[in-house]
Order: structure tokens, then C-alpha cells, then sequence
């Protein structure tokens, strides 16, 4: 579709967001140049007028002009009263109070809860869907999350990306995926809620190291090593609580992982980067534009590691350098742990073949740049 005309077509179904941040506002332009009318909510008055009347969202997405299709409100009644989509970009720590207003809004248990949040609620230790499903005493089977390889100004400039829409019934996840593509953004589907919705929160915690040792000086070889073995850590802990291996092997998981290690767009990278470069937690925090769910969501996921007797020895020293505990410097994978012993590369998880394991991912990577996902197996199209 072209640019005008994705602009004409305002007859398409109201979606709205609930959410207006860099996430939310792109997750808004990918639905409104996909055909629906969007409406966006914003928390500020002010900036729900900037959207409306002038299509732009300068303190997020500077320089990007969004589609005549697209309203905000500051009204959460107004904003979701007609839609048939309900999708939800507020940080994961305040996610439960704006359930909580949203509640009295949400009566029609036909209409799809999307969650495009990543992060585990600190008090709980819960995933957004979750907390989705406390708060709004909804049917799981109407809960799906998007996740994946997603810099949200890349998106908004239309840089092509695929992202994998998950939900455990597979009629939901099919119905978001058809409602959230367009020409730029293509949509996959699975139905490992767990596994695509820990890759999501878990990728952000490898990508604060990979600011660490960056911040610190360290050049490729430290970040590839971190990398990899933080893949490791990722699914051995998903496939604790459930998830299917293959999940973290994809668009959720080493997908979101390479584009959030490797970006300077990346809010977990810049925490991180600063962290390296000698800045303290809170002085990281007082420079953050943006929330960096990955600093909250440390201590949550460590936890729930220990509960499940799941070793993540990277995301332990990120968490020791968030305490000052630990210099920037140290945080490398052959500090990784105290024992001499020689250690196999395999996974906790049965996964014994790491060679095959990490060439279908890497054949899987290869593919999805190659084909836009064709050639990929497990996110189906």
C-alpha cells in the first residue's frame, strides 16, 4: 500500500493504544498504515493534543510525521469506547493502575487484549499477561503479546522488521497478527505465550551487559562471548517455566536480542553504556529519557531463577553492578563463574547438540533477513 493511500483509508476498524511513548506511538503508525483507525491514549493531555491535531510525538519519535488516521485522547473512556482491538504500551511497573481505570471500559469479552510490554512486575514477579488477566479478569485465550526485533524509531521511519504476535488460542493470535502488518512490518504468530513474552523481558537484561562492557572499553569478541552464552541463560530459564526451546531461537528471542545489543537506539544498551562508563544507578536513571525495563526487571527474574534453580551468571553480575557491588570492568563471560572445572557449552535444558541447536538458529537469523521469514520454521507466518 502506498503512503497516500494508507492516508485516505480511515474506514478500516478502530484499535487503540493505550500508551503513548515510543513503543506505543510506532505500534499506532503500524496499525493505522495497515488500515485501522487508531486512536492513541496519552497519560498527559498535552501530548495527546500534539498527536491529534498535529500527527507528531516530538518527545518520542522526533521528525516523524504520523497518518491523518491516527487520534489521541486524553479520555481513556473516550479512547476505547468502539474498539475492536485493545493494545497496551504503559511501563510494566505501572501497568496494574492503568488496568485498574481501564476496567470499567472493558466489558466485551470478544475483543483481543495485546500486550506490547516487556518487563516482570517487581511486587509479583509476574508477566504482563499475567497481570493482564488479574486486573481485568479476562479470558487468557483473549490475551496476546507482540515482541521481536522492534527499535521503535527505526519502525516508525519504516525500516522493514518482522515481530511474532504470541496467544495461546491460535484464533487470537491470528486475528492480532492480520490487523498488525503492513508493507514494512510483518507479522508472525506461535502460541508460547511464556517463551515469547520471557525472550522479550530477558533480552533486555543481556542488553544492559552488553552497555556494561561497552561503556567499559570491551570491543566485539567480549560482546559476541556475552552474547551467545546470554542466549544460553535466556532459554534455560524460559524453557524452566515452560516455553519451547525454539521460541527463544527466534524473532522473540535471538531476534529481539542481536537488534537490543547491537543498537545505540537500544534504552537497555544506553543504561547499561552509562553504567559502564562509571555512572551510578541512580544517575543512570536521572539521564533516562525513556524507561529501561531491563533495570527493573533484574531483581524480579533473578528471583524467579533461583526458584526454579535456573544459573544465569551474567544477568548475577548485572545486578551486582546495579548494587555497586561489582566494577564495570569485571563483568565478562570467563568471570561467568567461580569453578575451574571445564564446562560444556549445552543449555540445562537437554539441549546437548549446541552446534546444531545455534546453526538452526543462526540458519534461522540468515533467513529472516534474507526472506523476510520464509524460510524460517516455528513463528509461522
Amino acid at each position: 500500500m502506498s503512503r497516500a493511500a494508507g492516508a485516505r483509508r480511515a474506514d478500516g476498524p478502530k484499535v487503540v493504544v493505550v500508551g503513548s511513548g515510543s513503543w506505543g506511538t510506532t505500534f499506532g503508525k503500524i496499525l493505522a498504515d495497515g488500515g485501522a483507525q487508531v486512536t492513541m491514549w496519552a497519560r498527559r493531555p498535552e501530548q495527546a493534543h500534539e498527536i491529534d491535531e498535529a500527527k507528531r510525538n516530538s518527545q518520542y519519535l522526533p521528525g516523524v510525521n504520523l497518518p491523518r488516521t491516527m487520534r489521541a485522547t486524553h479520555d481513556l473512556a473516550k479512547a476505547i469506547d468502539g474498539a475492536t482491538q485493545i493494545y497496551l504500551s504503559v511501563p510494566s511497573q505501572s501497568a496494574r493502575e492503568t488496568l485498574q481505570a481501564m476496567r470499567p471500559y472493558v466489558a466485551d469479552d470478544s475483543i483481543p487484549l495485546v500486550s506490547l510490554m516487556k518487563g516482570v512486575e517487581k511486587k509479583t514477579n509476574l508477566r504482563m499477561s499475567q497481570v493482564i488477566e488479574q486486573e481485568l479478569a479476562c479470558d487468557p485465550m483473549r490475551i496476546a503479546v507482540a515482541s521481536g526485533p522492534n527499535l521503535a524509531l527505526e519502525i516508525a521511519r519504516e525500516q522493514p522488521t518482522a515481530a511474532v504476535i504470541a496467544a495461546n488460542g491460535q484464533e487470537t493470535a491470528d486475528a492480532v497478527a492480520r490487523r498488525a502488518r503492513n508493507r514494512y512490518f510483518r507479522t508472525f504468530v506461535n502460541t508460547d505465550v511464556i517463551g515469547t513474552e520471557f525472550g522479550g523481558v530477558l533480552k533486555n537484561l543481556i542488553a544492559v551487559a552488553i552497555g556494561i562492557v561497552d561503556g567499559v572499553g570491551y570491543g566485539e569478541n567480549t560482546k559476541a562471548s556475552i552474547i551467545t552464552r546470554g542466549l544460553v541463560e535466556m532459554t534455560d530459564f524460559a524453557v524452566a517455566y515452560g516455553a519451547q526451546p525454539g521460541t527463544l531461537q527466534g524473532l522473540a528471542g535471538l531476534g529481539d536480542l542481536i537488534a537490543t545489543c547491537q543498537s545505540p537506539l537500544s534504552r537497555n544498551n544506553t543504561a547499561g553504556r552509562l553504567l559502564g562508563q562509571g555512572y551510578k544507578f541512580h544517575e543512570v536513571i536521572a539521564q533516562m529519557n525513556q524507561t529501561a525495563e531491563g533495570l527493573g526487571s533484574v531483581g524480579p527474574i533473578l528471583q524467579l531463577a533461583k526458584e526454579a534453580g535456573v544459573e544465569m551468571p551474567i544477568v548475577q553480575q548485572v545486578k551486582m553492578v546495579l548494587d555497586g557491588r561489582m566494577n564495570p570492568r569485571e563483568i565478562a563471560p570467563h568471570l561467568t563463574t567461580d569453578d575451574d572445572t571445564p564446562q560444556g557449552e549445552g543449555t540445562q535444558n537437554g539441549q546437548h547438540d549446541r552446534s546444531g541447536a545455534f546453526r538452526r538458529a543462526l540458519e534461522r537469523a540468515l533467513d529472516l533477513l534474507r526472506d523476510g521469514g520464509r524460510g524460517a520454521g516455528g513463528d509461522r507466518p
